[in-house]
């Protein structure tokens, strides 16, 4: 067998090798995360919207709240006015955690799923005395 030959058969193994676990999951169907938005505040709500709509808050997220760490942090710029002109504070705790009370459940199930570990709690899970100590 000549170089071409071995170089073809090369390429021919690692294709089937990288297309053996596409091959393994063929046909089969995962379920998504299971996310639980039955909170008291959230069933308290009459318009069940979040500060944006749903398709921009599962895919941006997690840009936002960078940007809001970074606005609130750097700028001193705590208001966040949403696509439909309402404010919010720039806050993970007072605002996102004042409906999604049920962090457990409601962001850990899409963030295991996903395989992501988010550092939130690094900061959010100090108390106030903790985060105004310089802890």
């Amino acid at each position: 067998m000549g170089a071409k030959g071995k170089i073809v058969l090369f390429l021919v193994v690692i294709c089937i090798v990288l297309l053996i676990p596409f091959a393994a999951n063929a046909g089969t169907k995962t379920e998504g995360a299971v996310v639980s938005l039955d909170t008291p505040t959230i069933n308290a709500l009459s318009d069940k919207g979040c500060i944006e709509d749903a398709e921009y808050m599962r895919g941006h997220h997690m840009v936002m709240l960078e940007q809001w760490r970074d606005d609130v942090v750097r700028e001193g710029d705590c208001t966040y006015t949403s696509s439909s002109g309402q404010t919010y504070e720039k806050s993970l705790e007072r605002t996102c955690f004042s409906c999604h009370s049920n962090p457990d459940e409601f962001c850990s199930s899409c963030h295991d799923y996903a395989g992501v570990a988010p550092y939130c709690g690094d900061c959010h899970a100090m108390t106030d005395a903790e985060l105004q100590a310089g802890r």
